[in-house]
This record gives C-alpha cells, structure tokens and sequence, in this order.
C-alpha cells in the first residue's frame, strides 16, 4: 500500500498548510495525467484514421513501449518499486495505466515529497495502543465509529449530522413490523444497529431507513453475543448513549430525546424505560410508575433483598432495554462473558460499573415501553432429548446465570486475597 507523507528534513513542507497544499497537489497530478492520457489518446488516434498503415502503427507504438519500458526499469532508484502498491493506487484511480501512476510518483520526488522516513529514525512509544509503538503519535487513530461515508467527495463533508446516540435492536424478519415502528421512533441524532439472528437481511430494504442502518447478520446468535463482538466501546467512543433493545418492546408512547433528556437531568449512567402494566413483568423495580418521573428503588418480596441498595431493590435494571452512558459501557463490555451469550445475571451485576449504583441505575418512569413478551429467540434452538426448542435454550439461561455469578465470586475472592483484604470484613459482595 501506498503511504504518502512529508520529508520532516523539508522546512516547506512540516505545516498542516504545506501537508494539505501536497495532497491537494496529488490529487491534481493525477487528475492532469488523466487528462494528458486521454488528449494523448485522441491525438494518436487521429493519427490513426489519417494514417494509411494501421498495422504499421501499432508495431511503432508496441517497440517504442517496450524500449521505454527498458530504460524505466535502468533509470528507476531500486528502493522505488518494491514501496508502491500499484494495483492498490489503480484501484483507488481506476482509469489510470500504471506508467501515468509512475509519472506521478516521478513528479512528486522531483517537488521535494518523501514518502520514506529517515533509515536512523526508530519511534518507541510505550503510551501508544498495544501493537501500535513503533507510530509517531500522531497517526495512531485508537476509537473509530459507525458513521456511514461515501466513496466519493472530501471525506471532511461525508457527514451532513454526526449522531450522537446509538440504538441496536436484535431482530428476526418475523418482527419486522414492530422493528419499523420502533426505528421510526429515533431520529437522525441515532445510528441504527440491526443485529439479524435469522440470516435475512436483503428483506428489510422495503423499508425507506433501512439503507441508512447498519446490518450485521449472523445465524441463531444473541444480543449479547454480537454485543460482545461488534460493540466495543473503542468503537462507540463518539456515542453519548447506548441503546441495546430486544425487538418485542412497544414504543407507541416512547421519545427518545425526551428519554435522553430525563437521564441526563436525573444523572443516570445506567436506566431503561418503565415497563407498562400491561408488560410481561419479572421484578417490581421495573414496573412503570405514575407519579414520579424517574425511581431507583423498588420493594420487593420478602426475602428477595437482603440490603436496600442492592439488586432487585435498587441499582438494578433488566437485560431486555438497557440504555448505557458511553463511560458505564466501557465497564460493562468488559463484564461480558465470551462464552456467556444469554446475558442472564448479568443485570444484577451492572451495579458493579457505577458508583454509586443505587444513585446511578434508575427506571424511568415519564418514558415507558411495553414488553410484549414474543419468544422468538427460543424459536431458534434445536429440539433434542425429547425437549422442544425453546426448552433447550431456557436450560441454558438458566445455567449461565450460575457459571456468570460463579464467575464473578471467585475473580472477586482472587482479587482480595491477592491484595491481602479480609473478605469476611469486605462490604463488597
């Protein structure tokens, strides 16, 4: 691959004005090489119709090339042709000969632009991302995004609105109805992230949004196990909020920004929508309330809390809507489980990525959703052992949330005892 820089040796050329005046200068070589290839091609060519010896011109034409092609491969320093990647840079400038490209090159040598480092130049920096030492920092581009660009244009105007918001749905077809309403409830401050389980993609394009949603498609996976793989939270840097949302939620009387607007007010790093009564409900801390805009405490059954400010009584919220602040992410990606795909346990865990948990985990009531309770995700085992599909998979939820919360006391009893803190004295549990 081509790699294009400024001699650091060349005072001309070190500031950004200089830098942006050279790729500029690029651009517009090869732009008047095109040009000098196709006026090359007219004027041959009109040589050619006046010309009574076809044949004649073309074996001229075809040793002139090969003796110019001789003197090219003498003339040209040894250290030039093994660093460009010319089917790259044809491919980038498709129309191009690869003799126009080295006219180019050629040009470029003879304005003063290196494209090689000094030999006695070695960078090390230690601060760098892993793997990444051996670049001068200013290169390195550690987070990325999922702004959809063009192939085409200046890249600096690719994007008319940068979102600030990212929302994920898990999806089957079957469901593509509700999935529309829902997508049509976020405005262009969100990025659409479809997560397809069941394999088909191409079917959504009958919906307008769907060319401007990012589509990731792998067979009879969960939400968690995507998570895990494609949201990174290098990756989501640029996004303030992180919605990742099952497909059976009813947004009739959900807004988004207003949504974002009472997290925000309420100082909330972790929350999901209250969940109406007519919801499929599990824990009382997530039942919608109507006389409070947001709460953070709940009561349960006896028994069920042993400390007020501990899950399900508090800094709890369940795994089917979570919202995310961008830094509550970051913790909890780390948290996830490679081989843990439900998530199950998971919820009473995310206290772990916020303090104070029972300050910063809340439901928000002014918003709510209806969980519609549609399980399609079960739909997608495999009957064995005389057990039907969704038989198999809810064994295994079950089964992960003991390996998860078997998993969380043993890394935490290694930790103190590594750090010489008594665990029975420790109030963290």
């Amino acid at each position: 691959m081509l790699q294009i820089g400024l001699d650091y040796c060349d005072k001309d050329y070190t500031s950004s004005v200089a830098k942006e005046s050279s790729l500029n200068y690029i651009d517009n070589l090869i732009t008047n090489q095109t040009v000098q290839n196709n006026m090359g091609t007219n004027i041959r060519s009109g040589i050619g119709r006046r010309s009574s010896n076809e044949t004649l011109r073309i074996i001229v034409t075809t040793f002139i090339s090969i003796v110019f092609g001789f003197f090219l491969g003498i003339n040209l320093p040894s250290t030039l042709l093994p660093s460009i990647d010319l089917g790259y840079i044809e491919d980038k400038y498709s129309g191009l000969s690869s003799q126009a490209l080295l006219n180019v090159w050629s040009s470029l040598r003879n304005k003063g632009i290196s494209f090689h480092e000094p030999e006695d130049t070695k960078i090390w920096v230690p601060t760098n991302p892993r793997g990444a030492e051996t670049l001068p920092p200013g290169i390195v581009t550690s987070e990325s995004d999922l702004y959809l660009r063009r192939l085409y244009g200046t890249p600096s105007e690719d994007l008319i609105i940068k979102p600030r918001y990212l929302v994920t749905f898990t999806v089957g077809y079957e469901q593509k109805d509700n999935i529309d309403k829902a997508v049509k409830k976020f405005s262009e401050n969100f990025s659409v992230l479809l997560f397809h389980y069941d394999g088909r993609t191409s079917e959504w394009n009958e919906f307008e949004w769907s060319n401007r949603a990012i589509h990731v498609s792998v067979p009879k996976q969960t939400k968690w196990w995507y998570a895990k793989r494609f949201l990174h939270p290098d990756i989501l840097a640029p996004y303030d909020y992180i919605f990742i949302w099952d497909e059976d939620l009813g947004l009739e009387d959900f807004d988004p920004e207003r949504y974002i607007s009472l997290i925000k007010k309420h100082g909330l790093e972790i929350s999901q929508p209250g969940l109406s009564a007519n919801s499929g409900l599990t824990w009382q801390m997530t039942r919608k309330r109507d006389d409070s805009e947001v709460h953070k405490d709940a009561e349960e059954r006896d028994g069920w809390c042993t400390d007020p400010h501990l899950p399900p009584c508090a800094a709890f919220v369940e795994i089917m809507a979570p919202v995310f602040s961008r830094n509550a992410w970051r913790c909890v990606w780390h948290m996830i489980q490679n081989d843990l795909v439900h998530g199950w346990g998971l919820d009473f865990a995310l206290r772990r990525c916020v303090e104070p948990a029972h300050e910063k985990i809340g439901v928000v009531d002014a918003q709510w959703v209806v969980h519609q309770t549609v399980p399609s995700l079960g739909n997608q085992g495999q009957a064995e052992n005389g057990k039907a599909a969704w038989e198999g998979v809810r064994e295994r939820c079950k089964k992960e949330w003991q390996t998860f919360q078997i998993r969380m006391t043993l890394a935490e009893r290694a930790y103190l005892k590594a750090n010489g803190i008594d665990q029975i004295n420790s109030t963290n549990s």
